[in-house]
C-alpha cells in the first residue's frame, strides 16, 4: 500500500488522551505523510478534538457515524474504547479485505481480531518477532517498556548467551491518564500545605512516595498493565531471548518510564564489550564519566538512554542496567514507523 500523492488518511481514536496528544503531535510535524488526520475520542470526560487537514484544505465537519474504514488508510487507537466507536464496527463488520489498517498502541486489540506485536527498529535485525500465522487483523505498538527491555536483551542475546534476567519496570503518573497527572499534582502541593490528599487514582500516597501495587481504592490499572507488559514479551520475544521476570512500580514522576534491568550471562563479561553491544540504534549508552539520564532529560525523544553498565559485585556473570524513555514519545514515534513499514509492504 503505497502512500497516495497527497498522503495517508489517517483516524486517532483517544486522540485527547495523553498518548493521543502525543501522537497527534508527531503526525503534524509531516515525517509521516497525511492529507487527512480525523480525531476520534471515546472518554466522556475528554473534550473532542476537531477535524484537521494536514494538506492544507479546510477542516470538514464529520460525524463519526459517517466515516467507514474503507474510507481510511491506517486507525491508530491512542485508548482503549469503553464503547468501540461506529466506524471501527465498521471494520470487524467487513465481509472482506479492507485496505485500513489497525494500530493499536493502547493495548486494548479489537475483539478476537489476530495481532502481531512489532517493534519495527528491531524487526529490521530480528525479523522473527511477533509472527503469526493467521492473517493479521490488528498491529499492536509495542508498550514502551516492552520496547526498551526487548531492545537491550535482544541486542546483548546477539552478542552473549543470556541465561537469566529481571527487570523493574518504574511506571509514571503518566500511564494512567490526565487523571494520574491530576492526582499526583495536588497530592503534592496538598502534602507541602499540609492539606487531605486525593487517592482516587493511586488509592495511596503516591507524592514523595513509591507504591509497589496500588491502594485498595486506587482505579490506577498496575495490575493490567502489568498483564500488558508480560503478554507482549511473550508474544515479541518468544524462544529467542529468556524472557525477564518481571516486577512494576509506581513512582512519583509524572512522564517517562523507567527500567532496572539484571542480566545473568554464560560468561563474565566486561561492562564495556556489553555496552558495545547495545549502542546502536535508538539506544544510546553512557560512559561513566558521564551524568546518569533522568526523566526529564529524556523528554521529547525517541532514543532509550542507558546508564554506564555495572557488574554485579556479588555474582560474576551479573549485570546491571538502567534505561530511561520518554513513554509517550517513543510510543507515538514506535506507531508512526510501524504505519510507514506496513505502507511499504502488501497486506498481510
Amino acid at each position: 500500500m503505497k502512500p497516495p500523492k497527497e498522503g495517508y488518511r489517517v483516524a486517532v481514536v483517544g486522540a485527547s488522551s495523553l498518548l493521543g496528544k502525543e501522537l497527534v503531535a508527531v503526525l503534524g510535524e509531516g515525517k509521516f505523510p497525511v492529507s487527512r488526520l480525523i480525531t476520534l475520542d471515546t472518554d466522556e470526560e475528554e473534550p473532542e478534538l476537531p477535524i484537521i487537514d494536514l494538506s492544507g484544505a479546510a477542516a470538514t465537519a464529520v460525524e463519526e457515524s459517517e466515516v467507514r474504514a474503507s474510507e481510511l488508510d491506517f486507525v491508530f487507537l491512542a485508548a482503549r474504547p469503553r464503547q468501540c466507536p461506529a466506524f471501527l464496527s465498521s471494520w470487524q463488520e467487513q465481509p472482506g479485505p479492507t485496505p485500513c489498517r489497525i494500530i493499536d498502541l493502547a493495548g486494548g486489540g479489537l475483539g478476537d481480531a489476530p495481532s502481531r506485536v512489532s517493534i519495527p527498529f528491531l524487526d529490521r535485525r530480528f525479523p522473527a518477532g511477533g509472527v503469526v500465522s493467521t492473517p493479521v487483523g490488528v498491529y499492536v505498538s509495542a508498550h514502551p517498556a516492552v520496547i526498551v527491555i526487548s531492545g537491550l536483551l535482544l541486542r546483548l542475546a546477539a552478542r552473549f548467551p543470556v541465561k537469566s534476567a529481571v527487570a523493574q519496570v518504574f511506571v509514571s503518573a503518566s500511564e494512567s491518564g490526565s487523571r494520574g497527572i491530576e492526582e499526583l499534582q495536588k497530592q503534592t502541593v496538598n502534602l507541602l500545605s499540609f492539606q487531605k490528599i486525593p487517592r482516587q487514582v493511586f488509592g495511596a500516597q503516591l507524592a514523595f512516595n513509591l507504591l509497589s501495587r496500588l491502594g485498595r481504592t486506587g482505579t490506577g490499572e498496575m495490575a493490567t498493565l502489568e498483564a500488558r507488559l508480560r503478554r507482549e514479551l511473550h508474544d515479541y520475544l518468544g524462544e529467542r531471548v529468556h524472557r525477564p521476570a518481571l516486577r512494576l512500580f509506581q513512582v512519583p514522576v509524572f512522564y517517562s518510564v523507567g527500567v532496572s534491568l539484571y542480566v545473568e550471562t554464560a560468561e563474565p563479561i566486561a561492562p564495556e564489550a556489553a555496552a558495545a553491544a547495545l549502542a546502536g540504534e535508538r539506544v544510546r549508552v553512557r560512559r561513566s564519566a558521564q551524568d546518569p539520564p533522568t526523566p526529564v532529560e529524556v523528554t521529547g525523544s525517541s532514543d532509550i538512554q542507558v546508564d554506564s553498565i555495572a557488574s554485579d559485585s556479588v555474582h560474576l556473570t551479573g549485570l546491571w542496567l538502567w534505561a530511561l524513555a520518554d513513554n509517550f514519545h517513543l510510543a507515538a514515534t514506535n506507531a508512526l514507523e510501524l504505519a510507514a513499514s506496513l505502507g511499504e509492504r502488501p497486506k498481510a
